[in-house]
Protein backbone atom coordinates (compact mmCIF):
# COMPACT_ATOMS: atom_id res chain seq x y z
CA UNK A 1 0.00 0.00 0.00
CA UNK A 2 2.92 2.59 0.45
CA UNK A 3 4.22 2.49 -2.85
CA UNK A 4 1.19 1.53 -4.76
CA UNK A 5 -1.13 4.61 -3.22
CA UNK A 6 -4.32 1.64 -2.36
CA UNK A 7 -6.37 2.69 0.28
CA UNK A 8 -5.41 1.86 4.46
CA UNK A 9 -8.12 1.50 7.55
CA UNK A 10 -6.40 1.20 10.91
CA UNK A 11 -8.52 -0.89 12.77
CA UNK A 12 -8.86 -3.73 15.50
CA UNK A 13 -10.20 -6.25 13.49
CA UNK A 14 -12.28 -6.64 10.47
CA UNK A 15 -15.61 -7.19 11.96
CA UNK A 16 -14.77 -3.68 13.89
CA UNK A 17 -16.93 -0.82 13.28
CA UNK A 18 -14.05 1.74 12.38
CA UNK A 19 -13.34 -0.95 9.43
CA UNK A 20 -17.01 -1.07 8.87
CA UNK A 21 -17.99 2.21 8.57
CA UNK A 22 -14.96 3.38 6.20
CA UNK A 23 -15.47 0.22 3.83
CA UNK A 24 -19.09 1.65 3.74
CA UNK A 25 -18.75 4.81 2.92
CA UNK A 26 -15.63 4.37 0.28
CA UNK A 27 -18.45 2.94 -1.40
CA UNK A 28 -21.54 4.82 -0.39
CA UNK A 29 -21.60 7.10 -4.03
CA UNK A 30 -21.69 3.61 -6.29
CA UNK A 31 -18.70 1.97 -7.78
CA UNK A 32 -17.29 5.05 -9.49
CA UNK A 33 -17.47 7.25 -5.69
CA UNK A 34 -13.93 6.10 -5.12
CA UNK A 35 -12.02 9.15 -7.33
CA UNK A 36 -9.33 6.82 -7.80
CA UNK A 37 -7.08 6.90 -10.91
CA UNK A 38 -4.78 4.47 -12.40
CA UNK A 39 -1.33 3.23 -14.17
CA UNK A 40 0.10 6.54 -13.91
CA UNK A 41 3.33 7.05 -14.50
CA UNK A 42 5.63 10.62 -13.37
CA UNK A 43 8.25 12.00 -15.27
CA UNK A 44 10.81 14.70 -13.98
CA UNK A 45 12.97 16.87 -16.40
CA UNK A 46 14.82 20.05 -14.72
CA UNK A 47 17.55 22.33 -15.88
CA UNK A 48 20.88 20.73 -15.77
CA UNK A 49 22.42 22.45 -12.65
CA UNK A 50 19.48 20.39 -10.45
CA UNK A 51 19.56 16.93 -9.70
CA UNK A 52 16.89 14.42 -8.74
CA UNK A 53 17.58 12.92 -5.35
CA UNK A 54 14.22 10.83 -4.74
CA UNK A 55 10.95 10.79 -4.12
CA UNK A 56 8.90 10.16 -1.22
CA UNK A 57 5.56 9.05 -1.55
CA UNK A 58 2.75 6.44 -3.33
CA UNK A 59 5.02 5.85 -6.38
CA UNK A 60 8.18 3.19 -6.91
CA UNK A 61 10.94 3.56 -9.28
CA UNK A 62 10.76 3.10 -12.94
CA UNK A 63 14.62 2.69 -12.65
CA UNK A 64 15.29 5.21 -15.92
CA UNK A 65 18.52 6.95 -15.63
CA UNK A 66 19.88 10.55 -16.83
CA UNK A 67 21.90 13.03 -16.42
CA UNK A 68 19.18 15.09 -13.59
CA UNK A 69 20.15 11.57 -11.72
CA UNK A 70 21.96 12.48 -8.26
CA UNK A 71 23.96 10.69 -6.71
CA UNK A 72 22.38 10.63 -3.23
CA UNK A 73 19.35 8.61 -2.61
CA UNK A 74 16.08 9.85 -0.67
CA UNK A 75 13.43 7.35 -0.96
CA UNK A 76 12.62 6.37 -4.29
CA UNK A 77 15.38 7.19 -6.51
CA UNK A 78 18.32 6.73 -9.07
CA UNK A 79 15.58 7.51 -11.59
CA UNK A 80 13.76 10.53 -13.48
CA UNK A 81 10.16 8.29 -13.85
CA UNK A 82 7.91 6.93 -11.40
CA UNK A 83 5.35 4.14 -11.66
CA UNK A 84 1.95 5.30 -9.60
CA UNK A 85 -0.24 2.63 -9.28
CA UNK A 86 -3.28 4.07 -7.89
CA UNK A 87 -3.18 8.45 -7.27
CA UNK A 88 -6.66 10.91 -6.60
CA UNK A 89 -7.02 14.32 -6.71
CA UNK A 90 -5.45 14.52 -2.90
CA UNK A 91 -2.51 12.37 -3.69
CA UNK A 92 0.89 14.23 -2.67
CA UNK A 93 4.56 13.49 -3.41
CA UNK A 94 7.53 15.14 -2.22
CA UNK A 95 10.44 15.92 -4.72
CA UNK A 96 14.00 16.22 -3.53
CA UNK A 97 16.40 18.26 -5.50
CA UNK A 98 20.12 18.76 -4.94
CA UNK A 99 21.42 22.17 -6.84
CA UNK A 100 25.30 22.20 -7.89
CA UNK A 101 26.17 25.35 -7.69
CA UNK A 102 30.18 24.16 -8.24
CA UNK A 103 28.85 22.77 -11.37
CA UNK A 104 26.93 25.60 -13.07
CA UNK A 105 27.52 26.97 -15.99
CA UNK A 106 28.32 30.82 -16.34
CA UNK A 107 25.09 32.49 -16.31
CA UNK A 108 23.65 34.63 -19.47
CA UNK A 109 22.82 37.27 -17.28
CA UNK A 110 21.90 39.07 -13.66
CA UNK A 111 18.97 36.78 -12.94
CA UNK A 112 19.27 33.21 -15.38
CA UNK A 113 16.22 31.01 -15.05
CA UNK A 114 16.11 27.47 -13.89
CA UNK A 115 13.14 24.92 -14.49
CA UNK A 116 11.29 21.78 -13.69
CA UNK A 117 8.45 19.58 -15.98
CA UNK A 118 6.67 17.82 -14.39
CA UNK A 119 4.80 15.02 -16.92
CA UNK A 120 1.98 12.95 -15.58
CA UNK A 121 -0.04 10.82 -17.00
CA UNK A 122 -2.76 8.34 -15.59
CA UNK A 123 -5.94 6.43 -16.61
CA UNK A 124 -8.92 8.37 -15.49
CA UNK A 125 -12.14 6.49 -13.79
CA UNK A 126 -13.76 6.71 -16.92
CA UNK A 127 -10.45 4.41 -18.49
CA UNK A 128 -9.45 7.07 -20.70
CA UNK A 129 -5.33 8.35 -20.47
CA UNK A 130 -4.39 11.70 -19.74
CA UNK A 131 -1.35 13.10 -19.86
CA UNK A 132 -0.93 16.51 -17.42
CA UNK A 133 1.94 18.98 -18.39
CA UNK A 134 3.35 21.09 -15.65
CA UNK A 135 6.15 23.75 -16.46
CA UNK A 136 7.78 25.64 -13.37
CA UNK A 137 10.37 28.17 -13.75
CA UNK A 138 12.38 30.42 -11.09
CA UNK A 139 14.78 32.81 -10.79
CA UNK A 140 18.39 31.93 -9.71
CA UNK A 141 19.01 33.44 -6.49
CA UNK A 142 22.29 34.76 -5.18
CA UNK A 143 22.59 34.43 -1.17
CA UNK A 144 25.72 36.69 -1.36
CA UNK A 145 23.49 39.44 -2.27
CA UNK A 146 20.84 38.87 -0.09
CA UNK A 147 18.13 36.32 1.62
CA UNK A 148 15.10 38.23 0.27
CA UNK A 149 14.05 36.28 -2.57
CA UNK A 150 14.07 33.24 -0.45
CA UNK A 151 12.28 34.78 2.17
CA UNK A 152 9.31 35.92 0.17
CA UNK A 153 9.24 32.40 -1.33
CA UNK A 154 9.51 30.19 2.19
CA UNK A 155 6.12 28.36 2.95
CA UNK A 156 5.92 27.40 6.05
CA UNK A 157 3.95 24.70 6.17
CA UNK A 158 5.36 23.00 3.12
CA UNK A 159 8.44 22.78 4.57
CA UNK A 160 7.13 21.81 7.64
CA UNK A 161 5.63 18.54 5.85
CA UNK A 162 8.66 18.12 4.20
CA UNK A 163 11.03 17.43 7.02
CA UNK A 164 8.07 15.72 8.98
CA UNK A 165 8.60 13.58 5.50
CA UNK A 166 12.28 13.49 5.55
CA UNK A 167 12.73 12.28 9.00
CA UNK A 168 10.05 9.74 9.39
CA UNK A 169 12.45 8.37 6.33
CA UNK A 170 15.59 8.82 7.90
CA UNK A 171 13.87 7.02 11.51
CA UNK A 172 13.16 3.76 9.11
CA UNK A 173 16.74 3.46 7.05
CA UNK A 174 19.15 5.03 9.15
CA UNK A 175 20.19 2.78 12.37
CA UNK A 176 20.57 4.61 15.56
CA UNK A 177 18.87 7.83 13.53
CA UNK A 178 18.71 10.74 16.18
CA UNK A 179 15.56 12.18 14.93
CA UNK A 180 15.06 14.98 17.86
CA UNK A 181 18.95 15.93 17.63
CA UNK A 182 18.60 16.56 13.87
CA UNK A 183 15.80 18.53 13.67
CA UNK A 184 16.87 20.89 16.32
CA UNK A 185 20.16 21.23 14.25
CA UNK A 186 18.16 22.18 11.05
CA UNK A 187 16.14 24.68 12.87
CA UNK A 188 19.39 26.44 14.50
CA UNK A 189 20.56 26.48 11.20
CA UNK A 190 17.74 27.95 9.60
CA UNK A 191 17.19 30.44 12.17
CA UNK A 192 21.06 31.81 12.28
CA UNK A 193 20.75 31.69 8.31
CA UNK A 194 17.52 34.10 8.46
CA UNK A 195 17.29 35.27 11.99
CA UNK A 196 17.76 39.35 13.31
CA UNK A 197 20.11 38.91 16.21
CA UNK A 198 22.68 41.07 18.37
CA UNK A 199 25.93 38.48 19.04
CA UNK A 200 25.49 37.27 23.10
CA UNK A 201 21.66 38.82 23.18
CA UNK A 202 19.13 36.73 23.19
CA UNK A 203 16.28 38.97 23.95
CA UNK A 204 17.31 40.85 20.55
CA UNK A 205 16.26 37.67 18.62
CA UNK A 206 13.85 38.09 15.88
CA UNK A 207 12.22 36.10 12.54
CA UNK A 208 10.87 37.09 9.44
CA UNK A 209 7.24 36.53 9.41
CA UNK A 210 7.57 34.28 7.12
CA UNK A 211 9.41 32.15 9.21
CA UNK A 212 7.36 32.64 12.62
CA UNK A 213 5.11 29.66 12.89
CA UNK A 214 8.00 26.87 12.18
CA UNK A 215 9.32 26.62 15.28
CA UNK A 216 6.38 26.16 16.18
CA UNK A 217 5.97 23.60 13.67
CA UNK A 218 9.15 22.13 14.95
CA UNK A 219 8.14 21.82 18.49
CA UNK A 220 4.92 20.05 17.57
CA UNK A 221 6.62 17.54 15.36
CA UNK A 222 9.16 16.34 18.25
CA UNK A 223 6.41 15.74 20.51
CA UNK A 224 4.23 13.91 17.15
CA UNK A 225 4.00 10.59 16.88
CA UNK A 226 6.06 10.29 13.77
CA UNK A 227 8.81 11.11 16.00
CA UNK A 228 7.52 9.71 19.60
CA UNK A 229 7.05 6.56 18.34
CA UNK A 230 7.85 4.46 22.47
CA UNK A 231 3.80 4.19 22.71
CA UNK A 232 2.48 3.07 19.21
CA UNK A 233 2.27 0.04 18.04
CA UNK A 234 4.45 -0.85 14.73
CA UNK A 235 1.50 -0.97 12.65
CA UNK A 236 -0.14 2.48 14.45
CA UNK A 237 3.29 3.87 13.40
CA UNK A 238 3.20 2.71 10.12
CA UNK A 239 0.25 4.03 9.08
CA UNK A 240 0.47 7.21 10.79
CA UNK A 241 3.91 7.51 8.27
CA UNK A 242 1.80 5.95 5.33
CA UNK A 243 -0.86 8.60 5.52
CA UNK A 244 1.69 11.43 6.26
CA UNK A 245 4.05 10.64 3.19
CA UNK A 246 0.67 10.67 0.75
CA UNK A 247 -2.07 13.34 2.13
CA UNK A 248 -2.19 17.16 0.92
CA UNK A 249 0.38 19.70 2.81
CA UNK A 250 -2.87 20.96 4.43
CA UNK A 251 -4.00 17.96 5.96
CA UNK A 252 -0.44 16.77 6.52
CA UNK A 253 0.55 20.05 8.82
CA UNK A 254 -2.71 19.44 10.56
CA UNK A 255 -1.13 15.70 11.39
CA UNK A 256 1.96 17.76 12.72
CA UNK A 257 0.01 20.76 14.49
CA UNK A 258 -3.32 20.09 15.86
CA UNK A 259 -6.11 22.54 14.60
CA UNK A 260 -8.03 24.13 17.85
CA UNK A 261 -10.95 26.04 16.91
CA UNK A 262 -13.24 28.18 19.63
CA UNK A 263 -16.71 28.41 19.57
CA UNK A 264 -18.64 30.79 21.99
CA UNK A 265 -21.80 32.55 22.07
CA UNK A 266 -20.97 36.11 21.02
CA UNK A 267 -18.58 35.52 18.62
CA UNK A 268 -17.33 33.71 15.81
CA UNK A 269 -15.72 30.50 15.16
CA UNK A 270 -11.82 31.41 15.88
CA UNK A 271 -8.61 29.43 16.18
CA UNK A 272 -7.02 29.40 19.26
CA UNK A 273 -3.54 28.47 20.53
CA UNK A 274 -2.69 25.02 21.97
CA UNK A 275 -2.45 26.14 25.53
CA UNK A 276 -4.64 25.69 28.66
CA UNK A 277 -5.25 29.61 28.07
CA UNK A 278 -7.78 28.91 25.87
CA UNK A 279 -9.74 26.97 27.65
CA UNK A 280 -13.46 28.57 28.25
CA UNK A 281 -16.50 27.97 30.94
CA UNK A 282 -18.21 29.51 28.46
CA UNK A 283 -16.71 28.08 25.14
CA UNK A 284 -16.51 24.90 23.20
CA UNK A 285 -12.73 23.80 21.86
CA UNK A 286 -13.20 21.32 18.57
CA UNK A 287 -9.15 19.92 18.55
CA UNK A 288 -8.44 18.67 14.67
CA UNK A 289 -5.37 16.43 14.76
CA UNK A 290 -6.58 14.54 11.27
CA UNK A 291 -6.31 11.18 13.17
CA UNK A 292 -9.35 12.06 16.09
CA UNK A 293 -11.23 15.20 16.44
CA UNK A 294 -11.71 15.99 20.30
CA UNK A 295 -14.49 18.16 21.10
CA UNK A 296 -14.86 20.21 24.99
CA UNK A 297 -17.38 21.51 26.60
CA UNK A 298 -16.20 24.08 29.10
CA UNK A 299 -17.98 24.17 32.52
CA UNK A 300 -20.82 26.10 31.95
CA UNK A 301 -21.25 24.32 28.61
CA UNK A 302 -21.10 21.14 30.16
CA UNK A 303 -23.58 22.08 32.78
CA UNK A 304 -26.27 23.38 30.56
CA UNK A 305 -26.00 20.39 28.40
CA UNK A 306 -26.47 18.18 31.62
CA UNK A 307 -29.74 19.69 32.51
CA UNK A 308 -31.01 19.73 29.04
CA UNK A 309 -31.05 23.10 28.10
CA UNK A 310 -30.21 22.29 24.23
CA UNK A 311 -33.45 20.76 24.16
CA UNK A 312 -35.82 23.44 24.89
CA UNK A 313 -36.82 26.09 22.15
CA UNK A 314 -35.58 29.24 23.65
CA UNK A 315 -31.95 27.81 23.99
CA UNK A 316 -31.34 27.26 20.06
CA UNK A 317 -28.39 28.91 19.87
CA UNK A 318 -26.92 25.98 22.79
CA UNK A 319 -28.47 23.50 20.61
CA UNK A 320 -27.35 24.49 17.28
CA UNK A 321 -23.36 25.31 19.15
CA UNK A 322 -23.48 21.34 20.34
Amino acid sequence: IEKTGGLVVLSESFGHSVFKDSFRRIFEDGEQSLGLSFNGTLEINCSKDIKIQGIIGPCTSLEKKGPSVATTVIGQGNTTSWKMCGLDKNTCLTVFLDVLSSEKSEPAGPNPQLYIQFLVSYQGPDGQMRLRVTTVTRRWVDSTLGNEDLVQGFDQEVAAVVLARLVSYKMEMEEGFDASRWLDRNLIRLCSKFGDYRKDDPASFTLNPSFSLFPQFMFNLRRSQFVQVFNNSPDETAYFRMLLNRESISNAAVMIQPSLISYGFNSLPAPALLDVTSISADRILLLDSYFSVVIFHGMTIAQWRNMGYQNQLEHEVLSTKL
